[in-house]
């Protein structure tokens, strides 16, 4: 019995040691932190001086919503010649036609002829809902025909998008 009260009284002695270690811990601890912040005032003045503030350039421009359209037509492609085509080359197939079709019915090569001049080139924009339409039902078995709005700005851009009620 008396070598259980000893070791009792050895815990108890343990234990309040650490609880005093941790207690001149703690309060080391405040006063860094009650100095902390006065250092770091001083090095935010410090800071704010000499740094000059570097520009970003935005990592993509956004176009206005509202571009100058001069020219919105509404087609509806036949694409019931991408079926001639082996099944898995089906879909890319519509794409390509869908592209010829914008491509001639809006004479957006008619301007590179003319001007031989490297300036840029207008392009062809299609849409994602409309390859998304075009692939919904995999390579192959794309639609029969798809009905699209085609609109041209003003620098002679077109782009494609899924006629409305589609």
């Amino acid at each position: 019995m008396e070598k259980q009260k000893t070791e009792e009284t050895e815990q108890e002695e343990e234990m309040t040691e650490t609880s005093e270690e941790t207690l001149e811990e703690k309060t080391t601890e405040e006063e860094t932190l009650e100095q902390a912040p006065e250092e770091v005032e001083a090095k935010e003045e410090e800071v704010q001086v000499p740094v000059e503030e570097e520009v970003k350039p935005p990592l993509r421009e956004e176009k206005p919503k509202e571009e100058e359209i001069v020219e919105e037509r509404i087609y509806t492609i036949p694409l019931g010649k991408a079926w001639i085509m082996p099944p898995r080359k089906r879909a890319p197939r519509a794409m390509r036609m869908i592209r010829a079709f914008i491509t001639k019915h809006m004479k957006l090569g008619a301007k590179k002829e003319e001007e031989e001049e490297e300036e840029e080139l207008p392009k062809l924009i299609i849409s994602n809902e409309v390859n998304e339409r075009v692939w919904k039902r995999g390579v192959e078995k794309p639609p029969r025909k798809i009905r699209v709005k085609a609109a041209k700005d003003k620098d002679g851009n077109i782009t494609v998008y899924l006629a409305e009620g589609d």
